[in-house]
């Protein structure tokens, strides 16, 4: 009971790490502001719409990740009510 009680509390820390550097990867990425001077072509709308994506699919990976620390820190709990 300890060896996975040890298991279960390494494997809470390391989802919370690898939620924390995709939410961090994902706020570090900024979209350039558009001047309302500015006339936008297909590169630009194509360009914010890939920024827009990318920081979608971190910020779900990063969601995943938290749901998986919460699901591992229930378990930790659970174990120790046994």
């Amino acid at each position: 009971m300890v060896t996975i009680g040890l298991l279960l509390d390494l494997a809470i820390v390391a989802a919370a790490l690898v939620s924390t550097a995709l939410w961090l990867k994902a706020t570090r990425r900024r979209v350039r502001r558009v001047s309302r001077d500015e006339v936008l072509d297909a590169a630009d709308m194509n360009r914010l719409i890939t920024a827009m994506n990318r920081n979608q699919i971190l910020n779900a990976r990063a969601a995943l990740a938290t749901a998986a620390a919460t699901l591992l820190a229930g378990a930790r709990v659970f174990l120790d009510v046994l």
